[in-house]
């Protein structure tokens, strides 16, 4: 099969960056198939692009390498890690970006071969200088155990992604952890999650109160309304039929959520 890369990272695409990794995984496995999965995290924001790599891996062929690089400490102490889970490796520092992917079953190694690397490794840009140069060298079929010793999964950096809790009467309390670029408020709560005692969820309450309509699709609600659908994710999102949740309610990442019973 033809290998597949996948890049998630913040440095956009108005520079160099991103067609840079490109071409540095071309030089060395010409063969590869990349795919940007995002180049526009928000600058630094290392658990956002977790979780949009935890939410898109699963859809790759078996075997993809998937080449994760928000990383605030380049050039620091910060290791390097190849992780091989779920029949798919993962590269990403060891900054907690792996935290809601990797289980404690997974294979972990700290990337410390550096003949893997570009030959002038500087410490600014480790995303064309050792992500993109070891993830080509992994799709040409080097073994993980060429890149450097084993670590035990939890030995590395892990950062804490909240969960939503039950209240004494059935409601679930989670918060709102990403914005879309249509203004969906997405949380946390599970979409197979119920506010009610055995029943079903009768409405999603976010910004001071306003309560969310829960429907099927955006369709099932009127332009302007505000609705609770459950989304790709598999959590519950709070959207405006035709326009922003965002803008409507006057929200971002942090704001409660709450599910209740009807």
């Amino acid at each position: 099969m033809t290998p597949v890369i996948t890049l998630t990272t913040d440095f956009g695409s108005t520079g160099e960056y991103a067609g840079v990794m490109h071409g540095v995984i071309l030089g060395i496995c010409p063969d590869a198939r990349v795919v940007d999965i995002t180049h526009h995290a928000p600058a630094q924001d290392i658990a956002w692009a977790g979780r949009t790599l935890a939410a898109a891996w699963p859809y790759f062929p078996m075997g993809t390498v998937h080449t994760a690089v928000v990383d605030p400490g380049v050039g620091s102490g910060r290791g390097v890690l190849a992780a091989a889970h779920g029949g798919h490796v993962f590269l990403a520092p060891d900054n907690g970006l792996l935290s809601g992917i990797l289980t404690e079953e997974a294979r972990v190694f700290r990337v410390e071969e550096t003949r893997f690397f570009l030959s002038k490794a500087g410490g600014t840009f480790h995303g064309r200088d050792i992500f993109a140069p070891v993830a080509a060298h992994i799709a040409g079929g080097v073994a993980l155990e060429a890149l450097g010793p084993a670590v035990e999964p939890d030995k590395i950096v892990r950062l804490e992604w909240r969960q939503a809790r039950a209240e004494a009467d059935g409601t679930l309390v989670g918060e709102v952890t990403d914005v879309d670029r249509f203004g969906n408020l997405v949380t946390n709560i599970p979409a197979e999650a119920s506010g009610a005692r055995g029943g079903k969820a009768g409405r999603v309450r976010i910004g001071g109160g306003r309560s969310a309509r829960i429907v099927g699709c955006y369709a099932e609600g009127k332009p302007g309304e505000l609705v609770a659908v459950a989304g790709s994710r598999g959590f519950w999102e709070v959207s405006v039929v035709c326009g922003s949740a965002r803008e409507a309610v006057g929200v971002e990442a942090g704001a409660e959520v709450r599910l209740e019973a009807e």
